[in-house]
């Protein structure tokens, strides 16, 4: 029998982000690491807000009354 895998689950931690030489680095969970330009980390920061709000308010209207 071949078992589904299971789905990724979300991690609690924040990534913390730092400016060094010019550009942005994300650090996040399990040592994951990525570095921007200061304009795209602002455009992943404003997206990552935006997803944010629509997940938080996906978990409302999830939740049974």
């Amino acid at each position: 029998m071949i078992q589904a895998p299971n789905p990724p689950q979300p991690h609690e931690v924040p990534g913390i982000a730092s400016a060094e030489d010019g550009v942005v680095i994300l650090d996040g969970p399990n040592g994951i690491a990525v570095t921007m330009t200061a304009e795209a980390a602002a455009k992943t920061g404003e997206s990552l807000m935006e997803a944010a709000d629509v997940a938080k308010k996906q978990r409302c209207f999830d939740r049974p009354p």
